[in-house]
């Protein structure tokens, strides 16, 4: 009796906190499916109209969708693949005794602290600048031609700026995951003839395994929402080189001024990450169960 009252008491004392969370969420999603239902223009306010699921046909068969869709894609295999190798690499340098490693581990961390908006403009007047920046002074030193990163090869840039501010995350989760590896499997393998290739495919990467998946799982659903480095940097530009959904939603919102087509693009793409997720969430378990 005493469980059943102390149970309830818990739901009475929750439940505020879980009806404020349910009306935070979904009074937006509300307002999302009715506006993606209307031909609303914020520079014509007043002369709403219904329109159905006209929205969502005009989005979908836009050119950009697809072309935001191939990079939002591209963009975020190319950064899983970049943040998942070279993180591995470096999370096996760091777990080496070597001197002055709680430096480097703060130093290689350090990234993932910084506003994405900040490391944007570091990469972009800093770095990738094609006359003043480090990169092109490297090029001038060498007898090299400097590349114009943003106007040459802009989703390459975004990329490489995406990856340095994800892969701390990837080293951080991996580090963690080999200081919890069994020396004694390695010394064992060693004493077996094994050679240092043979260790690391067989025992450090199958121990790596579930961690990789977890890292993949969580980056995947945050990289489908890069915004803040292609505004500062790009612009989406040149043409649709950089637009990746995100952003294309947002210039159907705020450049265009089409609320409507705007939240049908929102709606289109909370379907596709979900989708995206469920898939994920699906082979984490399997690996984790595994």
């Amino acid at each position: 009796m005493a469980t059943e009252q102390t149970r309830g008491l818990g739901r009475i004392l929750i439940a505020p906190a879980v009806i404020a969370l349910f009306v935070w969420m979904i009074v937006p999603l509300v307002m999302t499916i009715y506006f993606s239902t209307l031909d609303y223009n914020l520079l014509n306010p007043g002369s709403e109209s219904f329109v159905g699921l006209e929205n969502y046909f005009y989005f979908l068969t836009d050119p950009a969708f697809l072309a935001s869709l191939q990079n939002t894609l591209v963009l975020v295999g190319s950064v899983l693949a970049i943040t998942v190798v070279v993180g591995t690499l470096v999370a096996l340098l760091l777990d080496q005794a070597v001197i002055g490693r709680s430096i480097v581990r703060l130093m290689v961390i350090a990234p993932f602290f910084v506003m994405p908006t900040v490391s944007a403009l570091v990469w972009k007047n800093l770095l990738m600048h094609p006359v003043s920046g480090l990169f092109a002074w490297i090029a001038t030193s060498l007898g090299l031609r400097p590349i114009d990163w943003f106007a040459e090869a802009p989703l390459l840039a975004i990329i490489l700026i995406v990856a340095w501010q994800w892969l701390p995350f990837a080293t951080l989760i991996l580090l963690t995951a080999l200081q919890s590896l069994d020396e004694e499997q390695k010394e064992a393998a060693e004493m077996d003839g094994a050679r240092a290739f043979s260790t690391f495919f067989h025992i450090t990467l199958q121990h790596l395994a579930r961690p990789i998946t977890v890292v993949i799982l969580i980056e995947t659903i945050f990289l489908q929402t890069v915004f803040a480095e292609i505004y500062v940097t790009t612009g989406g530009g040149p043409g649709l080189q950089t637009t990746n959904i995100a952003f294309l939603i947002y210039s159907q919102a705020l450049i265009q001024f089409d609320v409507g087509t705007a939240s049908a693009g929102g709606l289109v793409a909370v379907v596709l990450a979900n989708i995206v997720a469920f898939f994920l969430v699906r082979i984490v378990g399997r690996n984790l169960e595994a």
